[in-house]
């Protein structure tokens, strides 16, 4: 049976009394992922009136609720009170508060609409484990305690909860518990344990010693960075704005469209005549169908009008345009809104009339400005690619992909770092078809270092580092 936690509508969820016998309870928007809803009430007994108007200031027990209901509307009134009490709960609107001798201890918080909560009884003498995808963190003055598979959060109010959610990073009972911190009644921390295991946080310890999303195939081969990425940047388990918020528009100043320059010694590159190409180029199911990554390569290098008609064709500016919020621009490749964040570095080994180092590409110029000679750092970003794709062949150009991260969140909220890494597919894409219609060999790169490639350019890791790589060279036979 459900203890004697203390029901209260979420923040800022209100209640407008629009006449004597009718209210609305009023459920903000949050931009881009929940619409405003409303649910009206008529007509509304003076008892269910003043449920309503606890539950939106104090709060209270089910049991509390419910005898203010009973007496002030009688028998009668009380099923038409639990079915909007319940329809409260299924619709994520109601917090659950955990008192210890008289104080919150835990409340749980829904993050999304979801299923019935339902109240999930522990037993004494089970073992019990806090889930590896469970997580606590600081948010707006409280200590959360948070997890991708739940659609609730735990906000800790006390330091005793924290200290029973850090013994729980190791198989307990109820009786261990009491043992291990003093001060907390038996019954509240056996309430505290079925509260996090109703909200999926917590899970029974089987006789083998592992709990269930151990044994769950679909769930071991999760890791829990990627679960939360995935959980967090899409709707449905978080109610955080989503989507194009702009919520920078009024703070802080947006990045400029396109990167200014990093360097005086510029290397102008060859343009390609785009007419020609589209009558002498080969078809594009062609090319779709002969893309691979190619890691091995002619003994002579890839060139440096190679290099400048492969990025003409796939990165560089074609035109500029106006948005009442700012500029965008449009490029060969596709991306997020416009905003075209990512800045492309050229790491060269060995190119034709390009000497070694490392280069920025200047998409709205279409040239090269020249960052550094060949050094250490520059021979180590070449190796992490060369162990990256299996040790074939030494990169002869490694292209790195480096996001002006606050040029795509200044727009998007939940979502700017998992647009990103669609913009890295949407342009290493580009740039397989665009090498392979120029018999070049091209690898994507599916890791990298991103410290490393910050120390090497001098960039801020916060505001611009690298989240993609692509290596490019001179094809076999050719």
């Amino acid at each position: 049976m459900q203890p004697s936690l203390v029901l209260a509508f979420k923040p800022p969820i209100s209640v407008i009394e629009e006449s004597g016998d009718r209210v609305v309870i009023q459920v903000p928007r949050v931009k881009g992922n929940i619409p405003q809803y409303t649910f009206p009430i008529e007509p509304v007994s003076p008892g269910l009136l003043t449920a309503l108007r606890v539950l939106a200031a104090e709060g209270a027990t089910e049991e509390e609720l419910s005898d203010r209901v009973l007496q002030m509307d009688g028998f009668p009134q009380l099923p038409a009170f639990y079915y909007y009490l319940q329809q409260f709960i299924n619709l994520g609107m109601l917090c659950h508060t955990l008192l210890s001798e008289g104080l919150p201890l835990a409340t749980r918080v829904p993050i999304y609409p979801s299923q019935k909560f339902d109240w999930k009884e522990v037993a004494i003498d089970q073992k019990y484990r806090l889930s590896r995808f469970a997580y606590c963190h600081q948010y707006e003055g409280n200590f959360v305690l948070e997890s991708p598979l739940s659609h609730a959060k735990i906000i800790l109010a006390d330091w005793q909860g924290a200290a029973l959610i850090a013994a729980l990073a190791q198989p307990q009972t109820c009786q261990e518990l009491c043992h291990k911190i003093p001060g907390i009644a038996p019954e509240t921390i056996q309430q505290f344990l079925s509260l996090l295991l109703s909200t999926e946080m917590l899970s029974e310890v089987q006789g083998d010693g592992k709990i269930g999303e151990e044994t769950n195939k679909a769930m071991v081969s999760w890791e829990f960075h990627d679960l939360l990425f995935h959980a967090r940047s899409r709707k449905g388990r978080h109610n955080n704005p989503s989507g194009k918020t702009f919520r920078f528009l009024d703070q802080l100043e947006q990045p400029p469209m396109v990167k200014p320059e990093v360097s005086e010694d510029i290397i102008k590159l060859y343009k390609p005549d785009l007419q020609k190409l589209q009558e002498e180029d080969y078809s594009f199911t062609w090319v779709l169908e002969e893309r691979q990554s190619i890691r091995t390569y002619s003994d002579k290098p890839i060139t440096d009008k190679q290099l400048g008609e492969f990025l003409y064709r796939s990165a560089r500016n074609k035109r500029i345009v106006d948005k009442d919020y700012g500029q965008c621009t449009h490029r060969p490749y596709a991306n997020s809104g416009g905003r075209y964040e990512l800045e492309i570095y050229v790491i060269v080994n060995t190119c034709e009339h390009l000497a070694a180092g490392i280069y920025h590409y200047c998409p709205q110029e279409h040239h090269l400005g020249r960052l550094t000679e060949r050094n250490s750092l520059v021979d180590a970003l070449l190796e992490e690619a060369y162990f990256a794709t299996n040790q074939f062949s030494m990169p002869q150009v490694l292209l790195v992909f480096a996001a002006r991260f606050q040029r795509l969140a200044w727009v998007y909220e939940s979502a700017a770092y998992s647009l990103i890494l669609k913009d890295v597919g949407s342009l290493q894409q580009t740039m397989y078809l665009v090498s392979t219609a120029m018999n070049l060999a091209p690898c994507a790169v599916g890791c990298g270092n991103s410290d490393l490639f910050a120390a090497a350019v001098g960039t801020d890791y916060y505001a611009e580092t690298s989240v993609g790589e692509f290596i490019l060279g001179s094809r076999l036979g050719n």
